[in-house]
């Protein structure tokens, strides 16, 4: 069975308080609820952290997402199932979390641009940082899938 490393929450709260700061200003963005959770639901998926797939999954049935969407989030481009702006949200998605890679090309800005303002897309891509810090949290010190119940936070900061 995995055991975790650490609770990297107790050891460092004031980073998790900056952490959850992050999402905090993402999750109260303005944008859809919806499109967050399959935000990060597939970097979670390119960055192959299970726990937060195991959470994002879970908010996302629990907010109403259909298993057929996400069952193929993976591969969304090959599928109907997704709006234009999700699919150039998601299209943001695999580049930023993959910016070692892409650098971000200017198409997939240009897409991105057509279907989100300014502020959005920096909100967006806020969220996309945020994800990817805590698929980094979550690897790296081996948070264990399969605990996290929808509306409790898994690493609550020591007052």
């Amino acid at each position: 069975m995995m055991q975790p490393r650490l609770v990297y929450g107790e050891v460092a709260p004031d980073g998790l308080k900056a952490m959850l700061g992050l999402e905090q200003y993402a999750r109260h963005s303005g944008l859809e609820h919806s499109l967050l959770e399959l935000v990060k639901t597939r970097a979670s998926q390119i960055n192959g952290c299970g726990y937060c797939l195991d959470m994002h999954t879970k908010d996302a049935r629990a907010a109403g997402e259909t298993e057929q969407r996400l069952y193929t989030l993976s591969v969304w481009h090959e599928t109907p199932f997704f709006t234009e702006r999700e699919r150039a949200a998601l299209a943001w998605t695999e580049a930023v979390t993959r910016v070692a890679e892409s650098q971000v090309p200017d198409t997939v800005y240009e897409q991105a641009r057509k279907h989100f303002s300014e502020k959005e897309l920096v909100d967006l891509t806020l969220a996309i940082v945020a994800i990817n810090g805590w698929n980094r949290l979550a690897i790296s010190f081996r948070s264990v899938p399969g605990s996290y119940q929808v509306g409790q936070p898994q690493v609550k900061p020591k007052t």
